[in-house]
């Protein structure tokens, strides 16, 4: 038994359950809170839900208490009003928060529930008819901010500081909103399962753990999935991922998985997502600094990204088919990790494949990425390619910590990613892929150099080119937003699982590849 079979990871809370009712806020049986929204303006205004309560307890000034705490109504904006008797029909409400909305924006209504839910930590039930404003446009940002801010990720003896309130209950809206409200939770859900999974320690995250995972997302999401280990690797010719994974005890995986929708046919068109899964990245023999490894268990976030992507394609009608594939590895160090000189050869190991002389054996993600990206090109034939991963600290020093860096070979493609990464909070800026450096790349033994230098960013994504066949292709470099420094809206401090919206809000469109194929 290995040391990471012997530690069990403990139970870790769980996101809050997310309801319809018809009824108004302060009807909704045990709600301890009423969460109403305020919308600014020369004077401010309560939505939905503040008349019903008004008759309820005729000596409630809400306005007098929004006056006197000099609210605005800007989004996110709190006021706690304390009822200690509760109000008629509903004795167990304790609090009411006047909740501002702003200029009702899907941003607005993310910031809302990211409100929601840090005023309602601990609690049981809270009742709100913020959606209940413009339900069309604010039921899945404000579902994805009531859920993503109550994320916590905890091992203390004590168990979590905080947890997430149990139940939130969207008043005013009934079952005509089902389907919305379904999505909204498929989505919310992946940005929490990306987190989750890039949160977990590497003492139980490896390549095997993370292959679990995808036979866990697959049994239950209705998936076909395949996973090769360290012995089909190699016969299958995995050079890279190999390579990779030389120097860990823990020996890498290929995951694969299939999703189709119900009337798919040989027509339906195929897009490949592929993450890169490096469980742990000490850099390997170029060893990181201390500093820099710190951070490094979430080196996987972008197959964790691809995994929950997966898991909800069907819960938000995915109408094309999707093959994700996680090339999953540790890199590193001991006597069999591979070394500064070496080659590797790609997929499919076989003298037509291309090589890579790594110079840099921190610059490992590439190279798993592309035994990947090669074996989707030639087993899968897919008509888009989209890779995901935390590639390089330059487009970090590029774009700072709130901005994920995209390259495209395509312009349609790369205006929708823009388009729907805006859309859901996960904003991504359009990076050169200029060939002006593409003879950086050049190895005096190889096909290429693993680590061609500045600029960094644009290197690595010309390195990934070459394995894209061709086809419309986007690689998503999200280092620059994989760890948030501390909370700010819906992002917890910690690994942030960045990327899984807005992957579900382009593959959840009607026409996903519209001008793309």
């Amino acid at each position: 038994m290995s040391l990471a079979d012997a530690i069990t990871l403990p139970p870790q809370v769980s996101p809050p359950a997310v309801t319809l009712d018809e009824r108004v806020p302060h009807a909704v049986a045990g709600a301890e809170v009423i969460a109403l929204p305020v919308l600014p303006g020369e004077s401010l205004m309560l939505g939905p839900g503040a008349a019903a309560l008004a008759d309820a307890a005729s000596d409630l000034d809400l306005l007098g208490i929004l006056e006197a705490e000099h609210a605005s109504g800007k989004a996110g904006e709190v006021v706690s009003y304390v009822v200690p008797g509760g109000v008629r029909g509903n004795k167990a409400l304790r609090r009411i928060l006047l909740v501002g909305v702003g200029a009702q924006r899907p941003v607005d209504f993310r910031r809302a529930g990211v409100a929601v839910a840090r005023a309602t930590r601990d609690l049981s039930t809270v009742a709100t008819t913020i959606p209940a404003l413009d339900p069309d446009v604010a039921v899945e940002p404000f579902v994805v901010g009531v859920t993503l801010a109550s994320f916590s990720f905890d091992w203390r003896a004590s168990g979590p500081v905080h947890r997430p309130v149990g139940s939130v209950v969207l008043a005013e809206l009934g079952s005509a909103y089902d389907g919305s409200l379904s999505r909204s939770v498929a989505v919310a859900t992946a940005g929490w399962r990306s987190r989750f999974l890039a949160t977990v320690p590497s003492n139980i995250k490896n390549p095997a753990w993370l292959a679990e995972q995808a036979l866990t997302i697959a049994d239950a999401s209705g998936l076909k999935v395949k996973v090769w280990d360290e012995q089909q690797l190699a016969k299958e010719g995995f050079g890279g991922l190999l390579g990779v994974g030389s120097g860990s005890p823990t020996p890498p995986r290929l995951i694969r998985l299939d999703y189709a929708p119900p009337k798919a046919s040989r027509k339906t068109p195929t897009v490949a997502l592929v993450g890169k899964g490096i469980t742990f990245d000490t850099g390997g023999l170029n060893l990181k600094p201390g500093d820099s490894m710190t951070t490094m268990k979430r080196d996987m976030t972008g197959g964790a990204i691809v995994l929950s992507t997966m898991a909800a394609l069907a819960a938000v009608g995915c109408p094309v088919r999707v093959v994700g594939l996680v090339a999953a590895a540790e890199n590193a160090v001991s006597g069999s990790s591979m070394r500064p000189g070496d080659v590797l050869r790609h997929f499919p190991g076989d003298k037509t494949a291309r090589t890579s002389e790594v110079t840099n054996t921190d610059a490992e993600g590439r190279l798993v990425l592309a035994d990947a990206m090669a074996y989707a090109v030639a087993q899968v034939k897919p008509d888009v390619i989209v890779d995901v991963a935390t590639l390089t600290g330059a487009i970090k020093v590029a774009l700072g910590q709130q901005v994920g860096g995209l390259f495209a070979n395509h312009d349609v493609l790369a205006a929708i990613l823009e388009g729907a990464a805006e859309a859901t909070g996960e904003p991504l800026w359009r990076m050169p892929l200029s060939s002006t450096y593409e003879d950086k790349l050049a190895s005096p033994i190889a096909d290429a150099d693993n680590s061609a230098g500045t600029p960094q960013a644009i290197t690595a994504a010309l390195f990934l080119q070459h394995f894209a066949g061709g086809l419309p292709w986007a690689h998503l470099d999200l280092a620059s937003v994989g760890d948030t420094p501390e909370d700010r809206d819906e992002w917890t401090k910690g690994p942030s699982g960045w990327g899984a919206r807005t992957l579900l809000t382009w593959l959840g469109s009607p026409e996903p590849l519209a001008g793309v194929v």
